[in-house]
Parts: structure tokens; sequence; C-alpha cells
């Protein structure tokens, strides 16, 4: 936003946000209870919510986008269209036609040309169907699950958090609730990311929840693990999964590829293939799918140097970035030389920088306009357990 009119607008949102984000800074500085900083951050994600929604409002109606035509239009040209419709289909699960597979090959070829052969990288095909100790090992058994109720009626499923979420804001928002329920649906909602399974059975009882679409009585809380579980061989005694992801793939054989590498380090790991995971409730098109094909890239560096040789070719790729500390902020998106964002530290290392130069070029060549695109970093609390800075 440039023109001087909608900033002045934008003006107090912002100043809003920034002093919210200062309360966190402070709160998280000098240790408050979790549950003080909790609340800030919640306030915080609204106040920002606020000011998007009033960014959009604002902005020219040229970025617009009627996804729900789109959709249709693809569905007719059978770009793709649901598996199995002549059976009555299943949600989550999607067929491409003739001219999706096209573009999706010609997706893929590009970015095999774009990453795996111009940067030498070293590519993998591993098994789709992966036993039990792989995921056990990386946490996928234990904690890769979701709670959920169903439908006592038709048994549809509802992935439980959101329900809940979903129905503590409907409440508060009505016109008739007190300020004694609005304190007490913010409060659970604010805790809902910790609750264990029992104690969201108690909020689902205390509320007398029902299907949002039926209105039917809904079953205690189930928990489901979203990956489809198998058994290798005929015994039935070697448990499997499908793979939730093809990282693992790469992981398992790292050994084997840096030996290829002649020990030496940095390299690259690529591989192209399906991942399943069985989503409970996927309602959002091609965008959250319970089979889906990954192009993914694992970099292996040296952590004392993470360098990178080709980083100044893309030096001076200008990107959108919107960083953790202008989120805080209420500040905008803003415009950087890769380079620079590197030597402030604003981006990790070179290596992070080079990729991301890197990828914006390649969704630049693919189709994507400049001017819709950005790179988002994540805030504190969104940060990976093994992530020291990601976009």
């Amino acid at each position: 936003m440039t023109d001087p009119k909608i900033e002045e607008q934008l003006a107090p949102l912002r100043e809003a946000v920034k002093e919210q984000g200062d309360l966190v800074r402070k709160l998280k500085s000098e240790g408050a209870p979790e549950i003080d900083v909790k609340k800030a951050v919640n306030e915080l994600k609204a106040r920002k919510k606020v000011l998007e929604d009033r960014e959009l409002s604002l902005a020219p109606q040229v970025a617009s986008f009627d996804r729900a035509r789109m959709e249709d239009l693809l569905k007719r040209r059978f770009f793709y269209d649901q598996s199995f419709a002549i059976y009555g289909g299943i949600t989550g699960q999607y067929d491409f036609g003739p001219m999706g597979c096209a573009l999706k090959s010609n997706m893929i070829n590009t970015w095999r040309q774009f990453f795996v052969l111009e940067e030498q990288m070293l590519e993998v095909d591993c098994s789709i169907l992966t036993p039990e100790p792989v995921l056990k090992a990386s946490g996928h058994v234990d904690r890769f699950a979701d709670l959920m109720t169903k439908d006592v009626k038709n048994g549809e499923c509802f992935r439980l958090d959101h329900l809940i979420k979903n129905h503590l804001e409907k409440l508060a928002a009505a016109k008739d609730a007190t300020a004694e329920l609005k304190d007490e649906c913010a409060d659970i909602v604010i805790k809902l990311d910790g609750m264990t399974k029992d104690e969201m059975a108690a909020i689902l009882r205390k509320f007398d929840m029902k299907s949002p679409i039926t209105g039917n009585d809904l079953t205690e809380p189930i928990e489901f693990n979203l990956m489809f579980g198998t058994q290798i061989g005929p015994t039935g005694l070697v448990k499997g999964f499908l793979r939730p992801e093809t990282a693992q793939g790469i992981f398992v054989n790292f050994k084997r590829l840096l030996e290829f590498n002649q020990g030496r380090l940095p390299f690259a790991a690529a591989q192209i293939g399906n991942s399943f995971r069985n989503e409970i409730s996927p309602r959002s098109g091609l965008i959250r799918v319970r089979e889906f094909t990954m192009c993914e890239i694992e970099h292996f560096c040296d952590p004392q140097a993470k360098n990178h040789p080709k980083f100044e070719n893309v030096a001076d790729t200008v990107m959108t970035l919107y960083s953790a500390c202008n989120q805080m902020d209420g500040k905008s998106a803003q415009q950087v030389r890769i380079g620079d964002a590197v030597a402030s530290g604003l981006v990790a290392n070179e290596t992070l920088g080079y990729f991301m130069a890197r990828i914006q070029m390649f969704l630049h060549r693919i189709g994507i306009l400049p001017d819709r695109l950005r790179f988002r970093q994540h805030m504190g609390n969104e940060m990976a357990h093994y992530a020291c800075d990601c976009w």
C-alpha cells in the first residue's frame, strides 16, 4: 500500500498491532506466565486479522479472484475432477484429466531441470510403503495425529479443535452473549492447543456441541493418526504405513548419499513422488487432499559453514519479504535485495537466502505473477522445533 490516503486509513490499525507486538515482546522478556503470553499473542493475531482484512478491502479490485468460478472451469474442462465420481466420490481425492496431466508434467519437468539438474542434486526414488520403525523414529507414529469426533447418525467426522473453536467463536459473537461468556470462550480458545483429550471432551459436553451440519449428537473424542496404516507381507506381523512425506526416504539414505558424494558436504538430495495423509475432513479442493505429489529437496551442509558458493549469482534478486518483526509492528512486507537481507541477518544465512531466491525464480518461470508473491517469515511461536529460521 503506497497510496497516502490508504496509508492514512491503515495507520491507526498498524499502531494498534505495534502496541500489542511490543506488549508480547515485553511479556516474553520478563518471563511472564505462559497463559498471559498466549492471551497477548491471541490479541495480536486478532489485531493483525483486522489490519489484513482492511488492507484487502482497500486493495485494487483487480487483485480479487473468484476461486469457485475458476474451479468450476477447471472441472468442466477436465483439468481435474473428484475421483470415483460415478460411485459418489470421496472427498480429498482427485483425478487429473488430459490437460491437468500435461500441466502437472510440465511443472515437474521444469522443477527437475531448474533444481535437480542445474544444481547437480542427487535424486532418489524411495519406497512409498514405509515400515513402522522408520516413522516411529521420526515421531510420526506417536505425534502425527489429531483428535476428532463423529456425527452419531451419519458418521461424518470433524476435527475436534476446529469444531470447538468455531462453536465458541460463534457463541461469543452472538448479540445476547454476556461478558462472562465471551471471556470464558476466549480463554478456552487460547488454551485449546495445549488441552488433553479429556479436557476437550469436557468442553464438548459442557457446551452441548452438535454437528454443525446436521445438528445431530457427537461421539466422544477419538485420537486419529493421519497416516494410512497397512500390513507388509502375508503374515500381517510387519506393520507399515503409506509415507506422509518424501523426506524420510532421503534421511534414511543419508549415509549412502554422503558416500556417493565422496564424503563431502554440502550436497543436496531431491525426490519426486506421492505422499499420503488421511485428513479428517478435507474441504479445500486441491489445497488439502489425501494423496498428493511432492517435489522435495533436503540440502545438507556443515552447521558451522552455511555460506553458498553461488550466492553472489542471486545476491541482487529483489524479493518481497514479510519479516516477523514487521508482522509484530503492523508494518507491510518490504522489497529487499536478498544480499542485503542476508548481510543484515534478516535471512539467517547464504544457503537459505540462495534457495529463497531460486524458489522465487522458479515460481516466476511457471507463471506466478511477481506482484502476487511474498515470503513470510515464521514468528517465534510458529517455528518448528528444529528450525533457526523459516520462510
